[in-house]
């Protein structure tokens, strides 16, 4: 009877403890002083999904995806040193952070760069995300680096060959390697990387449907190419009938710029690997 007892009692103080060692409150928030005339820059490691200000009495924005910019509002002649302006939550892909935006008067102490530090990250599962970019980018890197598979879906204009290499499956992703083999002497300037899903086969009396499809990543970023050229997209899984086809579009600059396309044929799509995950070893 005494055992049961002490055991209730014991049951009883943890759970009345749990619930207060996960609470956070003002106390426990990194404070960053704002003021009207300087900008505040936050920056995350990865990038930022969600951000929430609590009030309006600042504004913010996101102008690239892993930075956040705030600014208060309005100045001294509504607001006074000390004053909580808001709470700013910053959720990215792996992990969440909050700071208590308090305001002063004098410039020279606002903050104006903050990067956000391992030991302010909370770890958060988003359920909106099922890969992170730097998952997403080491698959990509070590699908890039390995030998082509295919060897038969490529295009030839202007002197160039654009070819598909890799097709693979990871989790909810299609990861597409291509390549453009350039034999010319002229520098290939990339305006754009375009991948759509077209209609197979056109006639004069059917309207052209074409859908603009937006990858979640593109591994390299260069803009230019002389010789060779050779790139990783991902995709959200889809699936496409047999008469539409995903063409990855390749266009130049100039006005009178050149411009490749490859087209990948539903039943390549199909025959995607899984990526193996003991290859991601370090090198």
């Amino acid at each position: 009877m005494k055992l049961s007892k002490m055991f209730g009692t014991a049951v009883f103080t943890l759970l009345s403890v749990v619930p207060t060692m996960a609470q956070t409150t003002m106390d426990d928030m990194l404070y960053l002083t704002v003021n009207e005339n300087v900008t505040t820059v936050i920056t995350a490691s990865e990038p930022v999904r969600f951000v929430d200000i609590s009030t309006d009495k600042v504004a913010g924005d996101q102008p690239i995806n892993n930075t956040v910019r705030l600014k208060p509002k309005e100045g001294m002649d509504v607001h006074h040193d000390g004053d909580v302006l808001a709470v700013v939550t910053i959720v990215t892909e792996r992990y969440r952070t909050q700071y208590a935006l308090i305001y002063t008067s004098h410039m020279d102490e606002a903050v104006t760069e903050k990067t956000i530090s391992l030991d302010e990250r909370v770890p958060y599962n988003n359920p909106a995300v099922s890969m992170s970019t730097e998952d997403m980018t080491r698959y990509a890197r070590q699908i890039w680096a390995s030998p082509a598979r295919f060897r038969n879906v490529s295009t030839k204009m202007h002197r160039m060959i654009m070819r598909l290499n890799n097709i693979y499956s990871v989790g909810e992703y299609f990861f597409i390697d291509f390549s453009v083999e350039n034999r010319t002497n002229i520098r290939f300037d990339i305006d754009q990387l375009r991948v759509k899903l077209n209609d197979k086969k056109t006639s004069k009396a059917t309207t052209v449907q074409t859908i603009e499809l937006n990858p979640e990543l593109v591994l390299d970023p260069t803009q230019s190419f002389r010789y060779g050229y050779r790139n990783v997209i991902v995709l959200k899984k889809m699936t496409f009938p047999n008469d539409k086809i995903l063409t990855i579009e390749l266009s130049e600059k100039q006005i009178s710029g050149r411009a490749i396309n490859l087209s990948i044929e539903y039943e390549d799509v199909l025959s995607a690997d899984s990526f193996n995950r003991a290859i991601l070893m370090e090198e």
